[in-house]
């Protein structure tokens, strides 16, 4: 019996990596090989291997939150991965804070200049009612959240709900803190209640990677009392180590 092609020895502490597609394409490929029956213990154990993987790539979507201070590339990272999904001929659905107008009102962009359109939503929407009424339309594989610090705790629990009873992955991204060092209403609930959660790194000005926001007034000085959300960019907010916001914030 000739032995199995590169492309099918798949290690078994590896195939965790594998996307849902990947994995699929592979068990196919597998299947119309040869018959299981002639198969050798190596290729019975990769099948079944990559199989598993694939069955349970497809039927668990998840809760994802992407976290940092500002400019760390969020919504770059966001419109990155909506691209890829319509790359591959798959359906996003991208959601937008409805009073975050600085590039305009249903607009995702970034400081790199990159755009796509987007829903907006407002604090008393019901998000897994109006992402179930767009799945109807339009089947979803992928759900977008920008400026995900300024959901409320019944949004993040239904957006929970999108991925378990939907089964469509959502990935949110946001701010950690406010310029208080006090957690969003949003974060602290996405910190509690996602499946994976990931850091996008920025930096201070000292070097050390910037953990923290600093809202600041016309002269540069750092404004310790006000509305937690005010928005604002580069002008009004600066973000820090913990050390540097700490000389800034108490000074």
């Amino acid at each position: 019996m000739q032995p199995l092609p590169q492309q099918w020895q798949v290690d078994s502490g590896a195939t965790g990596d594998l996307s849902a597609a990947h994995a699929a394409k592979l068990v196919c490929e597998l299947r119309q090989a040869q018959p299981a029956t002639q198969c050798t213990e190596k290729f019975e154990a990769t099948y079944c291997s990559v199989k598993t993987v694939a069955a349970h790539s497809a039927s668990m979507a998840k809760l994802y939150f992407y976290y940092s201070s500002m400019n760390a590339g969020k919504s770059t990272a966001l419109l990155q991965s909506s691209y890829n999904y319509k790359e591959r001929g798959m359906k996003t659905l991208v959601l937008a804070p409805a009073f975050d107008d600085r590039f305009g009102v249903g607009k995702v962009t970034s400081r790199i200049g990159i755009e796509a359109e987007a829903i907006t939503f407002v604090a008393e929407d019901d998000l897994l009612v109006a992402i179930e009424k767009h799945a109807e339309a339009n089947p979803l594989h992928c759900v977008l959240v920008d400026e995900a610090q300024f959901l409320t705790k019944a949004q993040v629990f239904q957006l929970g709900e999108v991925t378990d009873k939907l089964n469509i992955p959502v990935l949110a991204y946001g701010l950690r803190t406010d310029f208080q060092g006090e957690p969003f209403e949003g974060s602290k609930y996405l910190l509690a209640w996602s499946d994976n959660l990931r850091e996008l790194k920025a930096i201070c000005d000292c070097g050390s990677k910037a953990t923290m926001v600093v809202r600041l007034d016309q002269n540069g000085n750092a404004i310790t009392e006000g509305s937690q959300v005010e928005i604002g960019g580069n002008d009004r907010y600066v973000s820090m180590c913990r050390k540097h916001f700490k000389e800034k914030y108490f000074a």
